[in-house]
């Protein structure tokens, strides 16, 4: 989850540091530190809350000017969010400074072992264990690269890990193990970080780290090996976006900009998904057609917002495919001692590619024989390096935590993914495909026609922030959609908001229903009577109860009008693509209600964006 950033070359490190952090504080902000080396000895700054406390006390007290760092912004794991639990840890003698992203699973025998030589510690935190125990590998070694590599070996769990040493001027040195760590390659500097983000204002070169390797960057040079010591490869890439794409562009919040980037996300999601055939491809594809057309299960694993993306594809998915298909959340999947085999295909969906329960969740599954297709929106990240197969969703850099543009595209990737299997497995005709993907090209300009309507619902908004309870209703593939605009709210307002199966509502949920409870219901196309009818009932039944309703219909569907006290017209899309323009609107409520009552929409309390410890 934390944010970490390590440089060495001409420029003022502390600058750069704090530049690469404000672009990373989305991935923790709990508290926020910089340690530099100025002649032989390393001067840290660190502070509980967010990255302005940092810089204010940086103001009050400037460290010297240096040109090797590191940096660190925390979501906290191990011990409450304090200035001593703060990152960069040192070591008792001083020399060594470390930042670290993860979990030290056996932290608790380390801290006593070394403990019982004489080491004191300062902080609660895990880190500071793999700070002291660098140090003593460093003075038994004297290089801090094979001092972490030793160290690396001895630590259980997943972690990033960056030091610096005092006495080794200009060497920054890193490891990774189921963690990100990536490298920038600069002219005459370089980069570690947690993301691409951090150093994308100073290069847009970058090299990806495989699983348990170690790099040390001087200005001028990237080693790169394994924890044994053994030279290692690394792929490098280009990044494809720049600077400007990660800036607010006159928005009050990150979330918002990306809210309004959903049509041309979506267009990027579709561009270039077919060959010189006209077939749909994959990005990358190492799984035969022949084991696809073996496969007799799918089972799409997901956290949060990307699970709700996962329902959504198993209706698509067993509609056009006609195979099978489960939904896990991967937080639980291996727990509970699944079926899975060599027929098994498990599809996973990440916005990060880091989500350490879902990682964890493909390698169980891999160890028991199954493929996994990846959908993710970051290129180089570890869950699609070990997935058979990949789509990238290519949404651009989501800096806001609650997910936006990141679900719209997923949801759009797992249509094309349901679409691929189709076609691999002929249970659609090429004529069959053709029509969804046609209506997949126009959700761009359909999306668009929902925003422009963006300021009838930010008033509505706005005169609900006394409200604090709300129900989301949905059937079919609106369920899914009601889940995630109820979780919307409860991210960003802080508000109690449940999302249920429509059908469900006389079953027990329908009792919390009065007068002071407004009501979201999906309505499906007028096209599926039978659905449709039957979301209007708990329409008529929430609101003989008294309850206010906001209704979510396509436009044109006189049915609903009588009983929605405030109607939002959707275009008219397929009820398997619904989602994606219905969810549009509860982001715009979302965002709009936690900003009235004061919310940092983009920073919401105890979240960060990426869940890289399980």
């Amino acid at each position: 989850m934390c944010g970490i950033i390590g440089y060495s070359g001409p420029q003022e490190a502390v600058s750069v540091l704090l530049d690469g952090l404000a672009h990373m504080e989305y991935r923790g902000y709990d508290s926020a530190g910089v340690a530099v080396e100025v002649d032989g000895v390393l001067r840290v700054a660190k502070k509980a809350g967010k990255l302005a406390n940092l810089r204010a006390e940086l103001e009050a007290r400037p460290l010297p000017p240096s040109h090797v760092g590191i940096g660190h912004t925390r979501w906290a794991t191990h011990g409450g969010p304090t200035d001593l639990n703060a990152h960069p840890h040192m070591s008792s003698d001083g020399r060594i400074a470390l930042v670290h992203n993860g979990i030290v699973e056996n932290h608790a025998a380390i801290r006593a072992a070394l403990e019982e030589r004489g080491v004191e510690f300062t902080s609660q935190t895990d880190s500071e264990v793999a700070a002291q125990l660098l140090g003593v590998e460093l003075a038994a070694r004297g290089d801090l690269a094979e001092a972490l590599r030793a160290c690396c070996r001895a630590l259980q769990g997943a972690f990033t890990l960056v030091a610096i040493d005092a006495q080794d001027p200009g060497r920054v040195v890193a490891a990774r193990r189921s963690s990100p760590l990536v490298v920038g390659v600069g002219d005459g500097e370089n980069f570690v970080a947690s993301d691409v983000a951090a150093f994308i204002n100073h290069t847009r070169d970058a090299i990806e780290l495989g699983q348990d390797q170690v790099v040390v960057i001087t200005p001028d040079s990237v080693e790169i090996t394994d924890f044994d010591g053994a030279p290692a490869q690394a792929r490098p890439y280009r990044v494809e976006w720049d600077a400007s794409t990660a800036e607010k562009g006159g928005y009050d919040w990150f979330m918002r900009k990306e809210i309004f980037e959903q049509p041309r996300a979506i267009a990027d999601t579709l561009l270039g998904r077919h060959d010189e055939r006209g077939q749909l491809t994959l990005d990358e594809v190492r799984i035969g057609p022949e084991e696809l057309r073996r496969v007799d299960k799918i089972v799409v694993l997901a956290c949060g917002t990307a699970f709700y993306a996962g329902m959504v594809a198993k209706y698509a998915i067993e509609h056009w495919t006609r195979v099978p298909c489960e939904v896990e959340l991967a937080s639980e999947f291996r727990y509970r001692d699944p079926i899975v085999d060599g027929r098994t295909l498990c599809i996973t969906i990440s916005q990060s590619g880091e989500t350490m329960d879902t990682l964890m969740a493909i390698r169980y599954a891999r160890e028991q024989g199954a493929k996994v297709i990846a959908i993710c929106n970051t290129n180089g990240s570890t869950i699609p390096r070990e997935s058979d197969a990949v789509i990238y969703t290519h949404a651009g850099p989501e800096i806001g935590v609650a997910s936006t543009k990141g679900f719209t595209t997923q949801l759009v990737a797992c249509y094309l993914l349901g679409l691929f299997l189709a076609q691999v497995r002929g249970t659609l005709y090429g004529d069959e495909i053709q029509r969804v993907t046609d209506e997949l090209a126009m959700l761009p300009e359909l999306v668009q026609q929902v925003l422009d309507g963006a300021d009838d619902i930010y008033a509505l908004a706005r005169g609900m922030v006394h409200i604090e309870d709300f129900v989301f209703l949905g059937r079919h593939v609106g369920y899914p959609a009601a889940l995630e605009g109820a979780l919307k709210l409860k991210e960003l307002a802080y508000l109690h908001a449940e999302g249920f199966a429509a059908g469900e509502l006389k079953h027990g949920p329908i009792a919390i229903i009065d007068a002071r409870t407004p009501v979201f219901v999906v309505v499906p196309p007028a096209g599926r009577e039978q659905l449709h009818n039957k979301v209007v009932s708990n329409l008529q039944e929430v609101r003989a109860r008294g309850a206010k309703t906001i209704v979510l219909a396509e436009r044109g569907d006189t049915g609903v009008r009588p009983h929605a006290d405030a109607l939002i017209g959707l275009p008219r899309v397929s009820t398997l693509l619904q989602p994606v323009v219905a969810i549009v609107p509860l982001q715009l409520f979302a965002c709009e209600l936690a900003t009235a009552l004061g919310n940092d929409v983009d920073q919401p309390r105890n979240l960060a964006k990426s869940v890289t410890v399980e």
